[in-house]
């Protein structure tokens, strides 16, 4: 079924290979992606292994609305960055990173942490794939966990390496019709076989028995322990996690919206319905093997799906973690190109076939150590909370360095240095949780949930109801915080990322004096093969013009700090 399946869609990715590869076809398919084929790619790149096996466990570990709390906020954050996503390409019609636009607006520092973040974020959400996929061979076949995870490592870096992003939304258009298909029919399937709705009176026993908390809709334990600090990582998902940004940056502009909204949808619709088969797993007393949570659907799908569904249901798991680890792998290859290479290296002055190879060998070397790292066999769950905490750090920075023209370089990095720092010593508990020292913390929380929330409403309706929301956010959430926040690392650790980063941007920058301009963004981010001709005028110290035709080298004198002139685009146009 593995070489069916990937040799299939290798054979598909044939048809869009192209002799000579425009390298910003193979980031971002030069931003010209139609509604049909961003969305789906949208949808199958969320709705991903981790998403099927984490919150089946969200759904075993803390019962009924385990399953809800994942799929909602998840869906949420991909609602949450359409905002967003609209002001950055509004600032820059021609990125293939966000780390781009970072470096167009602070410089080399603060892209290569967020570039570094980028990569981390994709490495994990890689290893969480080749996780998922060996688990599911282990579980379905008489082949080890080891022989999952190569096979799908290689599989899916042979169809992905020489047409890059292309290759990877053709196949998740594919991927998606063939996942929801299955999932529409394994999920009822699952449920009637193990008892339908005569077993839900008896599973709603059986749940309270394990544990009250299970059984309640409304679970505190739920809600602290998993929900909220999954909400409090979505928003940082969706600026760590170059996956969507790519997204974002491929889809036509005037098709950002309608694929946000459907993607939502998807997304939602889907994960909740499979992370219920956790709930039901939990309602008839389902053993996991080994232990490890992470086999809980293959189980049920072993224990009560005929072998035609179970094939399905491979089919199924194989298409989601493909459709996902193919993103990864164009996502760090994205970063490598650009913000490495062609920012950093060549520093402008790329040559196109040099950066085609960075990205394809980061393909190759991103996919030996997602391999690598896949055979520790880590908990799914807890790396995604653990990232998105960890992410939390860069949200308000990056987002606000978009909006707000006095956040300089230095408040951007010290503010993020620093929340990081602190996010570790609270994830893990190196400084004690008690006295004076237990309260600042639990005051920056809640700083940190209010700029979470003042952030989201923010996005949607403009700086007054943002700055309303973040001010009656912190005013409730501080009583309810003190003396209690502390029992709840992952929670506390999270929303003292957000709040630390926050105090300190805000802090820094009202110090400075500067005010950029946000036009110097698109002429120092440009396409690097086949982009629009621009021509811009720019005014030496002596008094003389300079013209350059949107080459390299002007973003590269830009990003040195040149700057004045004017702008003309061959479409009408000026720009001061």
């Amino acid at each position: 079924m593995l070489v069916g399946f990937f040799g299939a869609t290798f054979l598909l990715t044939l048809t869009i290979r192209q002799r000579k590869e425009n390298v910003d076809g193979f980031m971002v398919s030069s931003g010209s992606i139609g509604f049909g084929f961003s969305a789906s790619s949208m949808t199958a790149t969320w709705v991903w292994a981790a998403s099927f096996y984490a919150a089946a466990e969200a759904g075993y570990i803390y019962g009924i609305s385990g399953p809800i709390h994942y799929g909602l906020w998840g869906a949420l954050m991909i609602l949450c960055i359409y905002p967003f996503g609209k002001r950055f390409r509004t600032l820059a019609p021609h990125a293939h990173t966000l780390a781009e636009m970072v470096h167009a607006r602070h410089g080399s520092s603060s892209q290569l942490m967020l570039a570094v973040s980028n990569i981390a974020g994709s490495l994990i959400s890689l290893t969480a794939n080749f996780t998922a996929a060996g688990a599911l061979v282990y579980v379905l076949t008489p082949f080890s966990f080891g022989t999952g995870v190569l096979a799908v490592a290689v599989g899916v870096l042979a169809y992905t390496i020489w047409s890059g992003f292309r290759a990877s939304v053709l196949t998740d258009y594919i991927q998606l019709v063939a996942m929801m298909g299955a999932a529409v029919i394994i999920i009822p399937t699952i449920f009637y076989a193990a008892g339908g709705p005569d077993m839900i009176s008896t599973g709603m026993d059986t749940l309270y028995e394990q544990n009250p908390q299970k059984a309640d809709f409304w679970s505190k334990d739920a809600f602290l322990y998993q929900g909220a600090p999954y909400m409090v990582a979505v928003l940082a998902y969706a600026i760590g996690n170059q996956t969507i940004m790519q997204r974002l940056f491929a889809v036509r502009v005037d098709r950002i919206k309608s694929t946000f909204v459907t993607a939502t949808l998807g997304y939602a619709g889907t994960v909740i319905g499979l992370g219920m088969l956790g709930v039901l797993a939990a309602m008839i007393g389902l053993q996991p093997a080994d232990g490890n949570t992470n086999n809980i659907i293959p189980q049920m799908g072993v224990e009560f799906l005929p072998v035609f569904l179970i094939v399905a249901l491979f089919i199924m798991v194989i298409g989601s973690l493909s459709s996902t680890a193919d993103s990864d792998l164009s996502a760090l290859a994205a970063i490598a190109m650009t913000d490495i290479y062609g920012k950093n290296i060549a520093r402008g002055r790329v040559k196109t076939k040099t950066m085609l190879l960075v990205g394809r060998m980061t393909m190759v070397g991103a996919t030996a150590c997602g391999v690598v790292l896949a055979f520790a066999n880590f908990n799914i769950l807890d790396l995604l909370v653990f990232v998105g905490g960890l992410w939390g750090a860069l949200v308000f920075p990056v987002i606000m360095s978009f909006y707000w023209n006095r956040i300089t370089s230095k408040a951007f990095t010290i503010s993020v240095v620093v929340a990081v720092v602190f996010f570790l010593l609270t994830r893990f508990e190196l400084i004690p949780m008690f006295g004076v020292q237990a309260v600042v913390f639990e005051l920056f929380s809640a700083l940190g949930a209010a700029s979470a929330v003042g952030l989201m409403v923010f996005g949607i309706f403009g700086r007054r109801p943002g700055l309303i929301a973040a001010a009656i956010m912190f005013v409730a959430m501080v009583p309810l915080f003190l003396g209690f926040l502390r029992d709840y690392p992952a929670l506390l650790s999270a929303l003292v990322a957000y709040g630390i980063s926050t105090a300190l941007c805000v802090g820094i920058s009202f110090r400075s004096n500067e005010s950029f301009d946000f036009d110097l963004i698109d002429e120092r981010v440009m396409s690097f093969q086949g982009g629009e001709t621009r021509t811009t005028t720019i005014t030496n110290a002596d008094g003389s013009d300079t013209a350059d035709h949107g080459s390299p080298q002007l973003a590269h004198r830009l990003a040195d700090g040149d700057d004045g002139g004017t702008d003309t685009d061959p479409k009408g146009g000026v720009r001061v």
